[in-house]
């Protein structure tokens, strides 16, 4: 490509960049606005940075492809820009937010073409991971989650010879009653795992289907550490009063049981990496 191709190309960039910021300002500052609030998408601040990384982590499978701009690229902006002004008219946040998406895939084909849009497809996608899913979505996930990880705390206390009643999401003990609330319902932490473990495996040195397992592996992890943490919290506040099970050492114990989790999905890595060595 000619020095006078690339100004050309730069020039497009920033119009291009320039229109994406101004029409996505506030759409941008809400999102913001939700990663501060809301602890359930506090990763969101994050997945920019990791997508760029990722991005980064291909510049040399990058440098060896051919740019060829497509004008099939405006065909998806356009949608893009569709879906946002659908999303704005139906006051829809998520539809919103996700045309973001579609419109950056679209500046990609557009000024690079498909092949450089290939390349960088899955970081792109990637970013769907920042934008919080629709309360109406997210409460029939975690509710259910809720009735499932307190039935197996519940198990795991009986085990250990703790006498508890479960009533819905709620586990009676002796001395205390706990509620398993949204926020001990595990899919907090599984969002933020399957964040950190889908860039690992994209990163990998694997084959694609031993990525897709790493990948994977994040949800039945974060299913089982959240329970194990809801049965320590059980045994916690039964010998320890129900004082024990809140305030530092509850929030201390979700820090180390996460910590363990990604551990896991670590050794999930290693044992691939000496199966396919």
């Amino acid at each position: 490509m000619s020095l006078k191709i690339e100004k050309h190309l730069a020039i497009q960039l920033l119009v291009l960049t320039g229109v994406f910021a101004a029409l996505y300002s506030h759409a941008i500052a809400t999102l913001i606005s939700d990663w501060s609030g809301d602890p359930n998408f506090s990763h969101g601040f994050l997945i920019p940075f990791v997508a760029s990384y990722m991005v980064w982590h291909k510049k040399e499978t990058l440098k060896t492809i051919e740019v060829k701009p497509s004008q099939a690229g405006l065909g998806v902006i356009v949608f893009g820009m569709l879906c946002f002004l659908a999303g704005n008219i139906g006051s829809e946040l998520f539809v919103m937010r996700s045309s973001m998406i579609i419109t950056i895939a679209g500046m990609v084909i557009y000024l690079f073409g498909f092949q450089i849009f290939k390349a960088v497809m899955i970081p792109i996608l990637y970013l769907i991971i920042m934008i919080p899913i629709p309360a109406i979505l997210w409460n029939k996930i975690a509710f259910p989650l809720q009735l499932f990880a307190a039935s197996l705390s519940a198990d795991m206390v009986r085990l250990l010879g703790i006498p508890v009643l479960r009533d819905g999401n709620i586990l009676h003990l002796a001395n205390t009653s706990l509620e398993v609330v949204d926020a001990c319902s595990g899919l907090r932490s599984l969002t933020s795992l399957l964040a950190l473990s889908g860039a690992f495996a994209y990163i990998a040195p694997l084959g694609s289907i031993k990525k897709w397992i790493l990948f994977l592996s994040a949800v039945p992890i974060a299913v089982v550490v959240n329970i194990v943490r809801l049965t320590i919290t059980a045994v916690m506040a039964t010998y320890w009063g129900a004082e024990a099970a809140q305030g530092f050492l509850h929030d201390m114990s979700g820090i180390l049981v996460f910590a363990v989790a990604l551990a896991l999905v670590y050794l999930v890595y290693m044992v691939e990496l000496k199966i396919e060595k």
